[in-house]
Protein backbone atom coordinates (compact mmCIF):
# COMPACT_ATOMS: atom_id res chain seq x y z
CA UNK A 1 0.00 0.00 0.00
CA UNK A 2 2.83 2.43 0.88
CA UNK A 3 4.68 1.72 -2.34
CA UNK A 4 1.52 2.14 -4.39
CA UNK A 5 0.98 5.47 -2.67
CA UNK A 6 4.53 6.51 -3.47
CA UNK A 7 4.05 5.63 -7.11
CA UNK A 8 0.95 7.82 -7.18
CA UNK A 9 2.94 10.67 -5.62
CA UNK A 10 5.70 10.21 -8.16
CA UNK A 11 3.27 10.10 -11.10
CA UNK A 12 1.40 13.18 -9.91
CA UNK A 13 4.60 15.15 -9.32
CA UNK A 14 6.06 14.08 -12.65
CA UNK A 15 2.90 15.12 -14.49
CA UNK A 16 2.93 18.51 -12.80
CA UNK A 17 6.59 19.04 -13.55
CA UNK A 18 6.37 17.92 -17.17
CA UNK A 19 3.48 20.29 -17.74
CA UNK A 20 5.71 23.24 -16.89
CA UNK A 21 7.98 24.60 -19.56
CA UNK A 22 10.83 25.33 -17.13
CA UNK A 23 10.53 22.22 -14.97
CA UNK A 24 13.70 20.67 -13.54
CA UNK A 25 14.17 17.01 -14.52
CA UNK A 26 13.14 14.85 -11.59
CA UNK A 27 15.96 12.36 -11.85
CA UNK A 28 19.66 12.55 -12.57
CA UNK A 29 21.39 10.10 -14.90
CA UNK A 30 21.61 6.63 -13.38
CA UNK A 31 24.91 5.07 -12.41
CA UNK A 32 26.13 1.51 -12.76
CA UNK A 33 26.72 1.39 -9.01
CA UNK A 34 25.91 3.56 -6.02
CA UNK A 35 28.51 6.00 -4.67
CA UNK A 36 28.53 9.40 -3.00
CA UNK A 37 26.57 11.99 -4.97
CA UNK A 38 26.46 15.60 -3.80
CA UNK A 39 24.21 17.78 -5.94
CA UNK A 40 22.79 21.30 -5.73
CA UNK A 41 19.19 21.93 -6.73
CA UNK A 42 18.80 25.51 -8.01
CA UNK A 43 15.09 26.19 -7.55
CA UNK A 44 12.91 29.18 -8.34
CA UNK A 45 9.45 28.48 -6.89
CA UNK A 46 7.75 26.52 -4.13
CA UNK A 47 6.14 24.24 -6.72
CA UNK A 48 9.51 23.50 -8.28
CA UNK A 49 11.04 22.77 -4.87
CA UNK A 50 8.19 20.47 -3.90
CA UNK A 51 7.92 18.68 -7.26
CA UNK A 52 11.59 17.79 -7.52
CA UNK A 53 12.25 16.90 -3.90
CA UNK A 54 9.03 14.97 -3.22
CA UNK A 55 9.81 12.80 -6.24
CA UNK A 56 13.43 12.37 -5.07
CA UNK A 57 12.29 11.33 -1.59
CA UNK A 58 9.46 9.10 -2.84
CA UNK A 59 11.80 7.27 -5.21
CA UNK A 60 14.15 6.60 -2.32
CA UNK A 61 11.40 5.28 -0.09
CA UNK A 62 10.08 3.06 -2.85
CA UNK A 63 13.58 1.60 -3.24
CA UNK A 64 13.62 0.95 0.53
CA UNK A 65 16.39 3.51 1.06
CA UNK A 66 16.53 5.39 4.38
CA UNK A 67 15.88 9.10 3.80
CA UNK A 68 16.83 12.03 6.03
CA UNK A 69 15.70 15.58 5.30
CA UNK A 70 17.32 18.53 7.06
CA UNK A 71 15.56 21.77 6.21
CA UNK A 72 13.78 24.72 7.77
CA UNK A 73 10.25 24.37 9.13
CA UNK A 74 8.46 26.14 6.25
CA UNK A 75 10.10 23.94 3.64
CA UNK A 76 9.46 20.81 5.68
CA UNK A 77 5.76 21.71 5.54
CA UNK A 78 5.95 21.86 1.73
CA UNK A 79 7.48 18.38 1.60
CA UNK A 80 5.10 16.85 4.13
CA UNK A 81 2.18 18.25 2.16
CA UNK A 82 3.49 16.64 -1.03
CA UNK A 83 4.40 13.31 0.57
CA UNK A 84 1.24 12.83 2.60
CA UNK A 85 1.38 9.76 4.85
CA UNK A 86 4.71 8.70 3.27
CA UNK A 87 6.32 11.53 5.26
CA UNK A 88 6.09 9.27 8.32
CA UNK A 89 8.86 7.13 6.80
CA UNK A 90 11.26 10.07 6.46
CA UNK A 91 13.64 11.28 9.19
CA UNK A 92 13.06 15.04 9.35
CA UNK A 93 15.60 17.27 11.11
CA UNK A 94 15.15 20.97 11.85
CA UNK A 95 18.04 22.64 10.04
CA UNK A 96 17.23 25.87 11.82
CA UNK A 97 18.45 24.18 15.00
CA UNK A 98 20.99 21.65 13.68
CA UNK A 99 22.57 24.11 11.25
CA UNK A 100 22.63 27.03 13.66
CA UNK A 101 26.33 26.20 13.85
CA UNK A 102 27.02 24.49 10.49
CA UNK A 103 29.95 22.58 12.01
CA UNK A 104 27.34 20.27 13.60
CA UNK A 105 25.84 19.13 10.28
CA UNK A 106 28.47 16.64 9.12
CA UNK A 107 28.35 14.68 12.41
CA UNK A 108 24.55 14.44 12.07
CA UNK A 109 24.85 13.00 8.57
CA UNK A 110 27.52 10.57 9.73
CA UNK A 111 25.32 9.40 12.60
CA UNK A 112 22.45 8.79 10.18
CA UNK A 113 24.68 6.91 7.74
CA UNK A 114 26.09 4.76 10.54
CA UNK A 115 22.71 3.95 12.08
CA UNK A 116 20.39 3.74 9.06
CA UNK A 117 22.72 3.03 6.17
CA UNK A 118 25.15 0.32 7.24
CA UNK A 119 26.21 -0.15 3.63
CA UNK A 120 22.73 0.31 2.16
CA UNK A 121 22.04 3.15 -0.29
CA UNK A 122 20.84 6.23 1.60
CA UNK A 123 19.26 9.49 0.41
CA UNK A 124 19.46 12.87 2.04
CA UNK A 125 18.33 16.41 1.49
CA UNK A 126 20.24 19.13 3.28
CA UNK A 127 19.55 22.88 3.18
CA UNK A 128 22.20 24.71 5.25
CA UNK A 129 21.76 28.03 3.39
CA UNK A 130 18.49 29.92 3.02
CA UNK A 131 17.41 33.57 2.66
CA UNK A 132 17.57 35.52 5.91
CA UNK A 133 20.65 33.84 7.37
CA UNK A 134 23.38 36.12 8.70
CA UNK A 135 26.30 36.63 6.33
CA UNK A 136 28.70 34.82 8.67
CA UNK A 137 26.29 31.87 8.92
CA UNK A 138 26.10 31.68 5.14
CA UNK A 139 29.90 31.71 4.94
CA UNK A 140 30.12 28.76 7.34
CA UNK A 141 27.32 26.98 5.47
CA UNK A 142 29.41 27.36 2.31
CA UNK A 143 32.48 25.93 4.04
CA UNK A 144 30.35 23.02 5.27
CA UNK A 145 29.13 22.34 1.73
CA UNK A 146 32.72 22.09 0.52
CA UNK A 147 33.88 20.00 3.49
CA UNK A 148 31.22 17.32 3.16
CA UNK A 149 32.89 16.27 -0.09
CA UNK A 150 35.96 15.44 1.99
CA UNK A 151 34.08 14.01 4.97
CA UNK A 152 32.12 11.33 3.09
CA UNK A 153 34.03 8.43 1.58
CA UNK A 154 33.52 8.51 -2.22
CA UNK A 155 32.45 4.85 -2.14
CA UNK A 156 29.61 5.51 0.32
CA UNK A 157 26.21 4.92 -1.39
CA UNK A 158 24.84 8.29 -0.24
CA UNK A 159 22.86 10.60 -2.56
CA UNK A 160 22.64 14.11 -1.08
CA UNK A 161 20.70 16.97 -2.70
CA UNK A 162 21.07 20.55 -1.41
CA UNK A 163 18.44 23.11 -2.48
CA UNK A 164 19.39 26.75 -3.22
CA UNK A 165 16.70 29.42 -3.55
CA UNK A 166 17.80 31.24 -6.71
CA UNK A 167 15.24 34.03 -6.31
CA UNK A 168 15.94 34.67 -2.63
CA UNK A 169 19.71 34.27 -2.27
CA UNK A 170 22.44 36.62 -3.44
CA UNK A 171 23.83 35.62 -6.86
CA UNK A 172 27.28 35.07 -5.34
CA UNK A 173 25.85 32.52 -2.92
CA UNK A 174 24.25 30.58 -5.77
CA UNK A 175 27.49 30.78 -7.76
CA UNK A 176 29.39 29.32 -4.82
CA UNK A 177 27.13 26.25 -4.92
CA UNK A 178 28.73 25.35 -8.25
CA UNK A 179 32.16 25.25 -6.58
CA UNK A 180 31.07 22.99 -3.73
CA UNK A 181 28.79 20.57 -5.62
CA UNK A 182 30.06 18.29 -8.38
CA UNK A 183 26.67 18.38 -10.11
CA UNK A 184 23.77 20.82 -10.49
CA UNK A 185 20.06 20.39 -11.13
CA UNK A 186 18.81 23.48 -12.99
CA UNK A 187 15.79 24.48 -15.05
CA UNK A 188 17.59 23.51 -18.25
CA UNK A 189 18.64 20.09 -17.01
CA UNK A 190 21.19 18.11 -15.06
CA UNK A 191 24.81 19.23 -15.38
CA UNK A 192 28.21 18.37 -14.06
CA UNK A 193 29.67 21.52 -12.53
CA UNK A 194 32.66 22.76 -14.49
CA UNK A 195 33.50 25.07 -11.58
CA UNK A 196 33.61 22.38 -8.90
CA UNK A 197 36.69 23.13 -6.79
CA UNK A 198 37.36 19.90 -4.90
CA UNK A 199 40.15 19.82 -2.31
CA UNK A 200 41.86 22.91 -3.70
CA UNK A 201 38.71 24.93 -3.00
CA UNK A 202 38.52 23.56 0.55
CA UNK A 203 42.13 24.53 1.21
CA UNK A 204 41.50 28.02 -0.15
CA UNK A 205 38.47 28.54 2.09
CA UNK A 206 39.94 26.93 5.21
CA UNK A 207 43.23 28.79 4.80
CA UNK A 208 41.65 32.18 4.17
CA UNK A 209 41.57 35.23 6.41
CA UNK A 210 38.58 36.50 8.35
CA UNK A 211 37.04 39.87 7.61
CA UNK A 212 38.13 42.75 9.85
CA UNK A 213 35.82 43.67 12.74
CA UNK A 214 35.22 47.09 14.26
CA UNK A 215 33.80 48.03 17.63
CA UNK A 216 34.92 47.71 21.26
CA UNK A 217 37.46 44.97 21.96
CA UNK A 218 39.67 43.85 24.84
CA UNK A 219 42.72 41.61 24.53
CA UNK A 220 44.54 39.17 26.78
CA UNK A 221 47.42 36.76 26.16
CA UNK A 222 47.73 33.25 27.56
CA UNK A 223 50.36 30.60 28.08
CA UNK A 224 50.69 27.54 30.29
CA UNK A 225 51.00 29.70 33.41
CA UNK A 226 48.04 32.01 32.69
CA UNK A 227 45.50 29.96 30.70
CA UNK A 228 43.49 29.31 33.86
CA UNK A 229 42.67 33.00 34.15
CA UNK A 230 40.90 33.25 30.82
CA UNK A 231 37.53 32.09 32.12
CA UNK A 232 37.12 35.09 34.41
CA UNK A 233 38.49 37.49 31.78
CA UNK A 234 36.06 36.38 29.07
CA UNK A 235 33.06 36.04 31.39
CA UNK A 236 33.54 39.54 32.81
CA UNK A 237 33.88 41.29 29.46
CA UNK A 238 31.10 39.27 27.81
CA UNK A 239 28.80 40.31 30.66
CA UNK A 240 29.82 43.94 30.21
CA UNK A 241 28.95 43.62 26.52
CA UNK A 242 25.41 42.57 27.40
CA UNK A 243 25.33 38.78 27.63
CA UNK A 244 23.34 37.20 30.45
CA UNK A 245 25.33 35.40 33.15
CA UNK A 246 24.73 31.89 31.80
CA UNK A 247 25.61 32.90 28.23
CA UNK A 248 28.76 34.66 29.42
CA UNK A 249 29.75 31.54 31.36
CA UNK A 250 29.24 29.34 28.28
CA UNK A 251 31.38 31.61 26.12
CA UNK A 252 34.07 31.73 28.79
CA UNK A 253 34.13 27.93 29.15
CA UNK A 254 34.40 27.48 25.38
CA UNK A 255 37.21 30.04 25.14
CA UNK A 256 39.24 28.51 27.94
CA UNK A 257 38.76 25.04 26.44
CA UNK A 258 40.08 26.22 23.07
CA UNK A 259 43.03 28.04 24.63
CA UNK A 260 44.02 24.86 26.47
CA UNK A 261 43.64 22.98 23.19
CA UNK A 262 45.97 25.36 21.35
CA UNK A 263 48.65 24.85 24.00
CA UNK A 264 48.17 21.09 23.65
CA UNK A 265 48.72 21.43 19.88
CA UNK A 266 52.09 23.03 20.56
CA UNK A 267 51.48 26.77 20.83
CA UNK A 268 53.75 28.41 23.41
CA UNK A 269 51.23 31.21 23.82
CA UNK A 270 48.22 32.84 22.19
CA UNK A 271 45.88 35.75 22.47
CA UNK A 272 42.19 36.16 23.14
CA UNK A 273 40.14 39.11 21.93
CA UNK A 274 36.62 39.70 23.20
CA UNK A 275 34.69 41.83 20.72
CA UNK A 276 31.40 43.62 21.35
CA UNK A 277 29.38 43.63 18.12
CA UNK A 278 25.82 44.92 17.56
CA UNK A 279 24.31 41.42 17.37
CA UNK A 280 26.90 39.26 19.12
CA UNK A 281 29.80 38.96 21.50
CA UNK A 282 32.68 37.33 19.65
CA UNK A 283 35.60 35.66 21.36
CA UNK A 284 38.57 35.31 19.01
CA UNK A 285 41.50 33.03 19.80
CA UNK A 286 44.72 33.27 17.81
CA UNK A 287 47.89 31.15 17.95
CA UNK A 288 50.81 30.46 15.62
CA UNK A 289 50.27 26.70 15.17
CA UNK A 290 48.58 25.60 11.91
CA UNK A 291 45.88 22.92 11.85
CA UNK A 292 46.26 20.56 8.90
CA UNK A 293 42.86 18.82 9.11
CA UNK A 294 39.99 21.04 7.87
CA UNK A 295 37.50 18.58 9.41
CA UNK A 296 38.83 19.13 12.92
CA UNK A 297 35.95 19.35 15.39
CA UNK A 298 33.48 17.93 12.86
CA UNK A 299 34.03 14.25 13.58
CA UNK A 300 32.81 12.51 16.73
CA UNK A 301 36.03 12.13 18.76
CA UNK A 302 37.17 8.55 19.26
CA UNK A 303 39.24 9.58 22.27
CA UNK A 304 39.56 12.66 24.47
CA UNK A 305 38.62 15.95 22.79
CA UNK A 306 42.07 17.40 23.45
CA UNK A 307 41.80 20.35 21.07
CA UNK A 308 38.39 21.33 22.45
CA UNK A 309 36.82 21.99 19.07
CA UNK A 310 34.23 19.23 19.27
CA UNK A 311 33.01 20.55 22.62
CA UNK A 312 32.94 24.13 21.39
CA UNK A 313 31.11 23.26 18.18
CA UNK A 314 28.43 21.40 20.12
CA UNK A 315 27.94 24.16 22.68
CA UNK A 316 28.24 27.47 20.80
CA UNK A 317 25.93 29.52 18.62
CA UNK A 318 28.47 29.69 15.80
CA UNK A 319 32.13 28.69 15.47
CA UNK A 320 34.42 29.77 12.64
CA UNK A 321 37.94 28.41 12.16
CA UNK A 322 40.62 29.36 9.65
CA UNK A 323 44.17 28.02 9.61
CA UNK A 324 47.20 28.56 7.38
CA UNK A 325 50.98 28.72 7.62
CA UNK A 326 50.79 31.76 9.91
CA UNK A 327 48.68 29.96 12.51
CA UNK A 328 45.08 29.37 13.56
CA UNK A 329 42.22 31.75 14.34
CA UNK A 330 38.91 30.66 15.88
CA UNK A 331 35.94 32.94 16.36
CA UNK A 332 33.19 31.89 18.78
CA UNK A 333 29.90 33.78 18.45
CA UNK A 334 27.32 34.29 21.18
CA UNK A 335 24.24 36.01 19.74
CA UNK A 336 22.71 38.77 21.81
Amino acid sequence: MIRAGLRRIHTAQTSRAESKESAIPLTAPTRARQSFRHEALLWNSADEYRDVLVAFIADGLEADEPVMVATIAAHEDWLRDGLGSAADDVTFVDMGELGRNPARIIPAWQTFLDSAGRGRPVRGMGEPIWPGRRQVEVAEGQLHEALINLAVDPETPFWLVCPYDVSGLEPGVVDEAARSHPALLQTDGYHGSGRYGGRAHIDLMFGGEFEDLNGPAVLATYDQATVGRLYEFVAAHAGTAGLAHGRSADLAAASQRLAAGSLHRGAASGRVIVRDQPDAVICELVDDVPIGDPLVGRRTPLAADVDGLWFVNQNSDLVRLRSNAAGTTVRIYAWK
